[in-house]
């Protein structure tokens, strides 16, 4: 289909691949055990749109260039990692709230979630060299439109995501609610994430080009 071949091992891999724990599924998991599931998902949204833009990007050339040019790759990178570490310290330095704070608060931190998993996942050159490594395995050389077939397989693929995410969301949200986080705990979760992020930002910007 749209000069695909072997789609059901893609499937099968790239639910393999969604499913391996990962900074996006750390990000997932702690936002949702902490705000509960609608944070988890916003999170998981932000991915997910941050994603499509790596498969267009991908399908259009655009990660072809980050892949052959040194110079854009460490560009990219480097903004990637000033914001993970900027995103860390500012989680690091945030004040622990109760849940019925947490509560009151909860309908404006949801776009801020969203926008934190979207530019973390946009501004990372390793998500475009993944998908350009291993998404066109399983196009067809004589695919009539390898742009169209890239796009197929990439929405199959952040579909399948997403299902998960939104699963993982899910329970760690229910795991949390049953635990009732209080103060103490909203605070460790917050300064785990600051670690995580201020982690991600200094390992991407220390990442070489492949």
């Amino acid at each position: 289909m749209f000069g695909t071949h072997d789609l059901w091992l893609f499937i099968l891999s790239g639910l393999m691949l969604n499913i391996a724990p990962g900074p996006d599924s750390l990000y997932i998991a702690s936002r949702a055990a902490g705000q509960g599931f609608s944070a988890g998902s916003a999170a998981a949204l932000g991915i997910g749109l941050g994603t499509f833009v790596h498969i267009f990007a991908t399908a259009l050339g655009l990660s072809a260039i980050l892949a052959t040019s040194a110079t854009a790759f460490t560009i990219v990178k480097l903004i990637g990692a000033a914001y993970l570490i900027w995103v860390g310290i500012s989680m690091l330095r945030s004040k622990a709230i109760t849940p019925g704070e947490l509560a009151k608060l909860q309908a404006a931190p949801l776009s801020s979630i969203f926008w934190q998993g979207f530019w973390t996942n946009v501004l990372n050159p390793k998500v475009a060299l993944f998908f350009l490594a291993f998404v066109p395995q399983f196009i067809d050389a004589a695919a009539p439109s390898k742009a169209l077939a890239f796009i197929f397989l990439g929405a199959i693929f952040n579909f399948n995501g997403m299902l998960w995410c939104h699963t993982l969301a899910y329970t760690a949200a229910k795991v949390s609610s049953l635990i009732q986080p209080g103060k103490g705990i909203t605070q460790w979760l917050n300064r785990s994430m600051g670690v995580l992020f201020l982690f991600l930002g200094i390992k991407l910007a220390f990442s070489r080009q492949a």
